[in-house]
């Protein structure tokens, strides 16, 4: 069945009811926290429909990553391709991916989805352990960067991918254009690594900046912070949100969800993701 075929089918059978649909191309985390299990829970709660193909299984909880198991590339493209042909997506979100060939495998996998893809450049896991190896930092560079319709870097996957150093406001804002001139429509430059009592990010494009900024929050609990905040961002170009109201209210939605943290775990600790449903 061709995309065109199943968007007809839908439009005789489905709803009427506006629901974005999102494909996540990321690894599982078995601790609930981030991957594609805090993907799937923030789609839900900012009203999107959240589908995988998941790149890589890891072993993880709250105290770290202890062990990584990558998915073959042809079950990677067989899950990407089954949603596409049948239920289709609004935008793509990406996270781990783990290796060249997977950063290859998911960047053909965008072509063929042809819609918006929030890409979030997971390097390291909140614990430290590393889930991108180095010689796959330049294929993010050069093939998921320019796909992404927003790319969402913290401090040091900033860093990383320029060469730059940052270490406040005006280091978040060099690096964010030095990723826009390397072909991201737009950048979303993560300011929780930066030091001092406010946490700023920049969502950055080639017409200008908003500046998101809050209070910091003195907690533990982050884990799947990135994640989340990627996949909700996600949710709000699936449901035709113009870029600057989807950061925004992704945004809001991840700081309340790190104020509401259930205090789980004795490590790095999920956010809670359903606190809208908590009231």
């Amino acid at each position: 069945m061709s995309l065109a075929q199943a968007d007809a089918g839908r439009a005789v059978g489905g709803s009427e009811r506006k629901m974005g649909r999102v494909l996540i191309l990321a690894g599982s985390d078995s601790g609930g926290g981030a991957g594609v299990q805090a993907d799937i829970k923030a789609v839900t709660m900012m009203g999107g429909f959240a589908a995988t193909a998941i790149t890589a299984i890891t072993v993880q909880n709250t105290l770290g990553v202890h062990g990584v198991h990558p998915l073959p590339l042809e079950v990677i493209t067989a899950q990407a391709r089954a949603v596409l042909e049948d239920i289709g997506t609004d935008a793509v979100k990406t996270g781990m991916l783990g290796s060249v060939e997977v950063v290859e495998t998911v960047a053909a996998l965008l072509d063929e989805a042809k819609a918006p893809a929030v890409v979030d450049p997971v390097m390291v896991a909140k614990g430290g352990h590393p889930l991108l190896p180095d010689a796959a930092v330049e294929a993010v560079r050069r093939l998921m960067i320019p796909r992404a319709a927003l790319l969402t870097p913290n401090t040091p996957e900033a860093e990383a991918l320029t060469g730059l150093e940052v270490r406040d406001i005006d280091g978040q804002r060099r690096a964010g254009e030095a990723l826009l001139k390397l072909g991201a429509q737009a950048v979303l430059m993560k300011g929780g690594h930066v030091d001092g009592p406010t946490v700023i990010d920049l969502l950055m494009t080639t017409d200008g900046e908003t500046v998101l900024e809050a209070e910091r929050i003195d907690t533990r609990h982050t884990h799947g912070t990135g994640c989340t905040l990627a996949s909700a961002c996600a949710t709000g170009l699936a449901l035709g949100r113009p870029l600057e109201v989807a950061a925004a209210e992704a945004w809001a939605y991840v700081g309340e969800a790190i104020r509401r943290a259930p205090g789980l775990g004795g490590g790095h600790g999920p956010l809670d993701h359903g606190w809208p449903v908590r009231g």
